[in-house]
Parts: C-alpha cells; sequence; structure tokens
C-alpha cells in the first residue's frame, strides 16, 4: 500500500525536535499545534548520541514519552533513524568513521555529513540502530513512514572509500584491460596494470580547480568517481531501509532529497525509495517558475507519483546570505505551489525555534517568544484551517504533461568536467532556461531521465544532451517515427557514457535523427555576443555557435546578422524523421528566442496551454479518472486574471466557479475541480 493510500488529508507538520527542551514545553507545544492545525510531526532526527550512548546501550525511554505523548494528541509520526550524525564516542573510538575531504585532510568529529559511507563502523552501528528502532516501534500505528538519516550527502576520498571504488570499477568493467579502454588510460601514459593501483580522483592525484570551477586531467575516472561515490552513499541508505523492512515488511521508507543536488544521482535513488520526498528551500532571487522546476524534478524522479514536501521554512531560511522573511501569503502560496505540483504533505523545519547553534535564527511555527501570538503562526494556523476543509480531494493525484525536459546527473557531471569549450556551460541552468519558458506558457512539463518511457509524450526537449547512453539514441529515433517532437541543440551528441567521443561527426549517434553534422564550435565570454534571425527578427547568440552543415534537415533561419566568417550559416533546423520531426537550435539564446521557437514547436505539434492567465500568474493541474484539479497561483504583487474553460467547484472556499474570466488577489491561490 503507498504512503499516502490511507490518509485523509494532507499531513500537516514537521520536523519536531523536543529533546532539546524540557518536558513542561512538550505540552505547550501540544496545545500550540492542535490550534493550528497540526497533525503530523517528524521524530528522532538527530537523536543518535542520546539513543545510544556507548557501543551496546541503547535507551529509549525519552523518545517513548514523546512517542506517547505525541500519540496520545491523535497526531500521525514519520519515524527517522537518526544516523544523519554519528555520536561523538564513535568518532573517537573508531575513527575510520570519519570522512577525507576533497583535500585529502581527515576530518574530526563536528558538523553533518560527516560519516564515511564505507566505514564499517557507520554500516554496522546505522543498520543495528534502525533494526532496533523498528523493532521497538513495529506497532506504532501513527508511524505513517520512515524516514532515514538525513539529507543524505558528504564525499569522502579515505582510503576505505578508495577500496570500495576499486570493487566498484571491477564490477563494472570486470578487467582492468576494459578499464583502461573505458578511461582512454593511454592519454598521458596512464595505463593501470593491476585494481588495486587505481586512485580516488581528487586534489592529490587527478583534480584541481581552474578558473573557478573542478578541473579533471580525466573525466571518465571522475565521472566514474562520482557515480561510485553516489552508490556507495545510497547502500547505506539501503542498508537501514532493509534492515527496517525485515522487521515491518510493509513500512513505507524514504530520505529527504535536496532537488538538484549535484553530488547524487536521485533519478537512480528514486528507484529504491517508496516515495520521493524533499526539501524546498529556494534561493532568493529564485523565479516561481525556478521553485516549480525543483518540485517537478522531485516528481519525475518518482517516475510522476506525487511527492512529500518534508521540509520547508515557515518564514526565514537562516543560511542564505541575506536572509528575507517570506512576506505575508507567501509561505501559504508556496506549500500550494508544492501541492500544484506534486505533493501529498506539507511540512516544515521546524516546529519549535532551537536556542542554540546555527539553526537558532531559521524559521519556526513556534518562535522563540513560544506563543501563537505571530504572523507566522497565524498563517500556518489560517493554512492548517483550510487543509483540513479540502480533506483527502488531492492526495494521489499525478500530473499529466504532454511535454518532456530531459535532465541527466550524469551528464551534468561530464558537462561541467569538461575541458572545454566553455567554462559557462551551466548544465541546470541550460535545463531550467527552457523550463521556465515552458512554464511562463502554462504548459505542463514532466522532468525526466534518460531511462524514461518517451512514447507518453507529444515533444521532448534535451537541451544540452552532451551524453547519449545506453539505447537511447534509438528510442528517440522510434518516438520521432512515430509522430514525436524532438528538440535538442548544441553540445550535444558527443559522448558515450564513458565521456569517450563518438567519432565520425558530431552529433554523433543523433546525427540521422537531426539530419545535420557540426563541425566546429565557436566559445564566446560574458561579455561577447553573436547574433541570429528567427522569423526576421534578431535574437543574440551566446557561450557557443555550432558552425553546422545541412543534411537531410532544412534551415529553419541563420546566423544572419553575424559579423564573422559563418555569417548565413544554419542557427536552428528542422528534420522531418518519420512521422514526427527533430529540431536542432545551435547556439544559445534568451527568453524571447524560447517564446518564439517553443511556440512554434507546440502549436505543431498539438500541445496547448492550460488556460490564459495574466503575467504572475502560475497556472498547473493534477487529476485522476474522476476530476482534474486546476490550481491558479498569482505570485504577482497585484492582482491577476486567468480564463477558466470549463465550469468547477473552488475548493478552499466551496465556490462554484463559471467558465470564463475570473480575477485572483495577490499572493493568492484558487483551486478548482473540473469533474470529467
Amino acid at each position: 500500500m503507498s504512503w499516502n493510500e490511507k490518509l485523509k488529508k494532507i499531513p500537516y507538520g514537521g520536523d519536531y525536535n523536543p529533546e532539546q527542551w524540557p518536558e513542561d514545553v512538550w505540552e505547550e507545544d501540544m496545545k500550540l499545534f492542535r490550534q493550528a492545525g497540526i497533525d503530523t510531526v517528524t521524530l528522532n532526527v538527530f537523536s543518535w548520541a542520546a539513543l545510544q550512548p556507548s557501543e551496546d546501550e541503547y535507551n529509549f525511554d525519552r523518545l517513548d514519552k514523546i512517542v506517547k505523548l505525541v500519540t496520545e494528541n491523535e497526531m500521525n509520526i514519520i519515524m527517522a533513524t537518526s544516523t544523519g550524525a554519528h555520536p561523538a564516542w564513535m568518532a573517537k573510538r573508531h575513527p575510520d568513521i570519519l570522512r577525507v575531504d576533497y583535500k585529502g585532510r581527515k576530518r574530526k568529529f563536528g558538523g553533518r555529513h560527516n560519516s564515511c559511507p564505507s566505514s564499517p563502523t557507520y554500516k554496522k552501528y546505522a543498520q543495528r540502530l534502525a533494526m532496533k528502532l523498528a523493532e521497538h516501534y513495529k506497532h506504532q500505528r501513527n508511524i505513517i513512514a520512515w524516514h532515514i538519516s538525513n539529507e543524505f550527502g558528504g564525499e569522502c576520498y579515505c582510503e576505505n572509500c578508495e577500496n570500495a571504488f576499486r570493487n566498484w570499477v571491477s564490477d563494472r568493467y570486470k578487467t582492468i584491460y576494459d578499464v583502461n579502454k573505458a578511461w582512454n588510460t593511454s592519454f598521458w601514459g596512464h595505463t593501470f596494470y593491476d585494481f588495486d593501483e587505481i586512485v580516488a580522483p581528487n586534489e592529490l592525484s587527478e583534480e584541481f580547480e581552474f578558473m573557478g570551477r573542478a578541473h579533471t586531467d580525466f573525466q571518465g575516472i571522475s565521472i566514474d568517481y562520482k557515480r561510485f561515490m553516489s552508490d556507495a552513499i545510497l547502500d547505506c541508505y539501503k542498508l537501514e531501509r532493509d534492515a527496517i523492512k525485515e522487521i515491518i515488511p510493509d513500512a513505507n521508507v524514504t530520505t529527504n532529497l535536496m532537488a538538484f543536488f549535484k553530488p547524487l544521482d536521485y533519478q537512480k535513488w528514486a528507484k529504491e525509495m517508496d516515495f520521493v520526498s524533499w526539501d524546498n528551500y529556494p534561493g532568493p532571487s529564485d523565479s516561481p517558475a525556478r521553485i516549480a522546476m525543483s518540485h517537478d524534478l522531485m516528481r519525475g524522479c518518482g517516475d510522476g507519483a506525487p511527492f512529500a514536501l518534508m521540509e520547508q521554512t515557515p518564514s526565514v531560511t537562516n543560511w542564505q546570505p541575506y536572509n528575507a522573511l517570506k512576506r505575508p501569503g507567501v509561505m501559504r502560496l508556496w506549500s500550494y505551489q508544492a501541492m500544484a505540483h506534486g505533493a501529498d504533505s506539507v511540512l516544515f523545519f521546524q516546529m519549535r525555534r532551537s536556542i542554540g547553534a546555527c539553526e537558532k535564527y531559521h524559521g519556526a511555527v513556534i518562535d522563540h517568544v513560544g506563543t501563537g501570538n505571530t504572523r507566522v503562526f497565524r498563517e500556518i494556523t489560517a493554512l492548517g484551517k483550510e487543509l483540513r476543509d479540502i480533506g483527502n480531494a488531492t492526495i494521489g493525484m499525478r500530473t499529466h504533461s504532454d511535454v518532456a525536459i530531459m535532465f541527466d546527473w550524469d551528464n551534468w557531471w561530464a558537462v561541467e568536467y569538461s575541458a572545454g569549450p566553455s567554462k559557462d556551460l551551466a548544465y541546470r541552468e541550460l535545463i531550467a532556461d527552457y523550463y521556465e519558458s515552458l512554464r511562463n506558457m502554462n504548459v505542463n512539463v514532466d522532468i525526466i531521465g534518460q531511462d524514461t518511457d518517451l512514447s507518453k509524450y507529444k515533444v521532448v526537449i534535451a537541451p544540452v544532451l552532451y551524453m547519449v547512453k545506453g539505447d537511447l539514441d534509438e528510442r528517440i529515433k522510434n518516438f520521432v517515427e512515430n509522430g514525436g517532437t524532438f528538440v535538442t541543440g548544441f553540445f550535444s551528441g558527443y559522448v558515450q557514457e564513458n565521456d569517450l567521443v563518438i567519432t565520425g561527426g558530431y552529433p554523433g549517434k543523433l546525427r540521422d535523427i537531426l539530419g545535420i553534422w557540426v563541425e566546429e564550435t565557436d566559445s564566446f565570454g560574458p561579455d561577447k555576443c553573436n547574433s541570429f534571425s528567427y522569423h526576421g527578427q534578431r535574437y543574440p547568440a551566446r557561450i557557443l555557435c555550432d558552425l553546422l552543415h545541412l543534411e537531410t534537415a532544412k534551415m529553419k533561419d541563420d546566423y544572419g546578422y553575424l559579423e564573422d566568417f559563418y555569417h548565413g550559416m544554419p542557427v536552428v533546423t528542422s528534420n522531418k524523421f518519420g512521422r514526427g520531426k527533430a529540431y536542432y537550435i545551435a547556439t544559445s539564446s534568451d527568453e524571447s528566442f524560447r517564446a518564439a521557437f517553443l511556440s512554434d514547436v507546440l502549436a505543431a505539434s498539438g500541445v496547448h496551454s492550460l488556460m490564459y492567465a495574466s503575467e504572475g500568474v502560475e497556472v498547473t493541474s493534477r487529476e485522476d479518472d474522476t476530476a482534474t484539479v486546476i490550481y491558479i497561483l498569482n505570485h504577482g504583487d497585484a492582482e491577476g486574471i486567468y480564463e477558466l474553460h470549463d465550469e468547477g467547484m473552488e475548493i478552499i472556499n466551496g465556490i462554484e466557479f463559471g467558465a470564463g474570466m475570473h480575477k485572483i488577489a495577490p499572493k493568492d491561490v484558487h483551486i478548482i475541480k473540473i469533474m470529467k
């Protein structure tokens, strides 16, 4: 049974750390939680030191009191395993548990993410604690999910990891001959004769900082170490998950992800999770579309299933350079935005504000004043009432999208490790540009991996598809042949999964699909750009400019304004392939170009906006077999308008909405349920 199947309403609450407070405060917290409509708490996130004071001693007495109190107050529990920070005694007695950093320095006890994922000590005690917690609480009926560790991360370069990497490489390539072939070690005489000659790539070996970004002499080695480290940390998650499921087979197990977190391949991780959960902390300059993109990535990692919003701040984030308050209405707005893009929970960090250490000024449901007499608490209470009234009306619904954008961690690592053609190639940002353009059109977007089934989409966009893995080219070919539209562009199709160039002309295996070949690529710094024309309009050509030749493709437009030797060469091309089309864009341009180009592509592919909405008003939808729920979110500071195509019920206020134009107040939300 899925984690949300029995829920009667959206879980509302978040991380509660009563171990930081005397017991008389707990009772006050329960009163305030009830007042605010809080019904779910995540417990035991950082209690390893309290639960296990020595090698073989475990004490759950204080946690039992907390669990009993929460249960008596009829709240759900998300039970964490506490393994996100190991105890001090463990580091003192077992130094193998401590990581070695990128510069080769052995860490001391402190901080978080400080446990080596290859440490026998860490694995032994983390697995044992998860098992003991599961055994102790296996009959606790109000535990709705199990939360492994917390925000996994922290790469390590110690001897244990180096040995584990050698084993990982051996499993992947089988023979040292194949390792040398995959990594092209004949370059610079790097040939390995035995697996024990392989070392971890860091500042002591292959890697160094160069012009403000990480550089490696051997991309194949460094990318494989990224893959290995993501797998090694994932194995730690699986170790605890399996310990819990051995005792509670139907337990719903997750861990909180962090959206575009570069070190961990979440598309691979999500396959090992019963449901995806994640922590939403946007940057101060993030647009509504950039925030939505993280939600859609997490939904995509879970193959479209609803996810849990495990953390967000009720008010202020304490670790940004400048920690602005969430303005009135924004906490509510962003909570509903998460639901609009697939969340089936609204949870916060933290429930009561800490009084010491680095998160004491991070926002909380209950502030240092200790009462409900704050703006934030009043907003929390108002949202709690709305979620109680909405009940389970949206739980389990999925998003239908005709358009997908391909995002891939291997490509992220490979593009930004590449020694050329430009240090300004920021993979995530190039993906985000296309995503934001589509969301500005109020088109639902799935963010998918290279192994996703493409047949359910009308349009698939893969910006900077540098690394083409496995049979992806064949699946793209089948997608286009059967009527799909494929869009890609510069620096695509260059390498296979070991980062070895596919010879025979760029874009490699995509050449026949796109009907072009790229001879050269020009690169510009941030202070320079060229120009090209599209439908007679002039647009900037930035970062890279491909010099390409037409084969079966047709030129849509060219470098018509360019004062350089490739004046008149194609920039935008289209290639009819079977019943579909494949487009190539040879440069990076601006929002005005993407809006014009994507409007043409979507219209030709039969993809339509959900509805008209004025600037600053976001529209997205979720649906099931009986109804479609449309979310309208006004992120602007002025009143907005939108056009509803069908009549429906606005489920926050229970008001019937007819087809036609409607107004929406600034920072307000309308959720309209339309029966099928």
